[in-house]
Formats: structure tokens, sequence, C-alpha cells
């Protein structure tokens, strides 16, 4: 992930977060370092005796291996850690010299995905373990520390320190996941395949940014039609047909809340194409378990002069598409 993406990332998410009141104990000087920490960072290539370490902070983006270690200089009681891999990994976090006081209202709690605006990636609907699975509570473990794995390539910790001098390491490492499923993309660009062999399940790529769409190649179990089908035709079709792909445009991460824009239920072999001028853009395949799915597809960020033109009086005028 470039300097200049990571920077653009980290902005988009302390926006949001500032929404959703977790920048409300973080100082204007506080957020600045640590972006200008983050511009400066070159991403060094890690070699086998390579650990990169450094501080934690309150509202933080970490998109590497390594150690991160927060110490609270004064009561912190609304702070967050987003944490990316690449789409192709998973996140194992890990806890140790833990310092906190439980007692006292102190807490650390690792989260399987991310959490924005009070929604949830993936969704509940796409995830297979019921929320409660989805947190790990420093708290309420018996070891002296508490580990986590994520089911996609992001997961998130939050935490609340009353006590100066209080604080906690965390270890971040990347596992590669040979079935990705519900990613979140680091890049505004790319191109990537989602495949389901077999396995009734839903799979997400989320891409938060406004962006053009192309689909290369959809084969699933079953083919019903010969064309894209816009939003209003496909309720009857590709919603009941159990394996389909579905294109989603919205402002937030929760997929089950955003904007359908279109639905595929047959095999593609030639190219379709849409501008989502949303804050987040989604491709979701859909499964039944009966059959190996596989969708193809690339994606850029939209100019502003690309942006589709709001309509009046419409529903959607919040996000566009064309």
């Amino acid at each position: 992930m470039s300097v200049a993406l990571r920077a653009q990332l980290f902005l988009f998410l302390i926006s949001l977060s500032s929404r959703m009141g977790l920048s409300r104990y973080v100082e204007d000087n506080e957020a600045s370092d640590g972006l200008y920490s983050l511009l400066r960072l070159d991403q060094k290539r890690e070699s086998e005796d390579f650990i990169f370490r450094r501080p934690l902070r309150c509202l933080d983006m970490l998109a590497t291996d390594g150690y991160f270690n927060f110490v609270a200089s004064r009561p912190q009681l609304a702070c967050a850690a987003f944490i990316i891999a690449e789409p192709s990994e998973v996140i194992s976090l890990e806890l140790s010299d833990v310092n906190i006081d439980c007692n006292a209202g102190d807490f650390i709690k690792m989260f399987d995905g991310w959490v924005l605006k009070g929604e949830k990636f993936p969704s509940s609907q796409d995830h297979l373990l019921p929320l409660h699975q989805r947190y790990t509570d420093y708290c309420s473990s018996t070891a002296t520390g508490a580990t986590s794995r994520s089911s996609q390539n992001v997961a998130m910790i939050f935490f609340r320190i009353h006590s100066p001098d209080s604080g906690f390491t965390l270890a971040v490492k990347k596992q590669h996941n040979p079935f990705p499923c519900n990613i979140m993309s680091q890049s505004p660009e790319g191109s990537f395949t989602m495949v389901m062999p077999h396995q009734r399940r839903n799979c997400s790529f989320s891409i938060i940014y406004p962006v053009e769409l192309r689909l290369t190649e959809l084969s699933l179990g079953q083919a019903k039609s010969n064309e894209l089908s816009p939003q209003r035709q496909v309720w009857s079709g590709c919603s009941g047909s159990g394996d389909y792909v579905e294109l989603l445009g919205g402002n937030g991460v929760d997929t089950s809340r955003m904007f359908p824009v279109a639905d595929l239920c047959f095999s593609l072999s030639g190219l379709a194409q849409m501008k989502i001028g949303c804050d987040n853009s989604v491709v979701r395949l859909v499964s039944s378990g009966n059959y190996i799915n596989r969708v193809s597809f690339q994606y850029r960020l939209l100019e502003r002069n690309e942006l589709p033109k709001t309509r009046e009086n419409s529903l959607d005028n919040f996000c566009t598409v064309e």
C-alpha cells in the first residue's frame, strides 16, 4: 500500500470517526502528528530479522505487521485502531504487557471487522459468526493476554483507559487466506477475482471510493438471462435464484443497508460496467453452496467530472449511479 493511498485512507477514517464520536478525546496535534508519521513512514520491506515497532495512537490505522505500544498520558476514553491487510490476508492480533484497571472502567476489545458510524463490516448477513462472537474482550478473558483472528482483511481494536501511564502492547501479524471473502480494498483502483467453492455464504468486495466497476467474467451455477438487470427489475428474479452477484452503493459500510444498483444471475464472459458515485461501492457474491461461483472485475476511481449528476426529488440522490 503506497504512502499516498495510506494517507488518503487514514484521512477517510478520521472523517468518519469524527462523525461517530471517536475523536472527541483526540487533540488536534495528536491527529496531525499521526498523519505526519504515516506520511513519512517508508514502507520498509520486512526481512526475517526485522520487527517493526512504533507507538500506538488513540485514533490510528495500521497496515503492517509489528508491535504497537500504547501508554496513556492522560485519560483516553474513546480510542480505536483500524487494521487492514491485503485482500488475500487475514489478521492475527495479540495483547501483551497489559496494564489497565478493568474494575475502574478500563477495557480493551478486539473486533472481527470494522465499525464505522455505527455500521459493521462485514454485515451480520455476510459474516459466518454471530455478532457477540466477533468481539474479544480482554477484561472478560481468563488468560493473561488475549488473541483474536479476523475472518477477512480488516480488524479493529477499541480501548478506554482512565489512568496515565497505563497501557498495553498490540502485536499484529498477517496470514495468508486461500479463499478471501468480505474484503475492504486499500486502493481506489485495481482488479480482483472472488471464488466461492461449494459454500453457502455471501462475500463482498468493498471499495470506499466512488468508482467505475467493470465485470469481466461471471461464472454461476445456472444461467437466468443474458442482460444486466437494473435495480427495479430484479426483485422477482436474481434475489430468489440463490446464486447471483449484486452491485451496491452507499455512504456506509453495512452492505445490508446499501442501495441495490443491479443484480446479475447469469454467466457472463463479456464486459458489463457501471459508474457508482457513492462513498462505498460493493461487489457482493451470493452463493447457495451448490456450485463453484466466480466473479472477476476491475475498478477505478471516478474523476470529479465523471461523477454522475444527482437527480432532483429522487430517493437515490445521495448516491448516484450510471
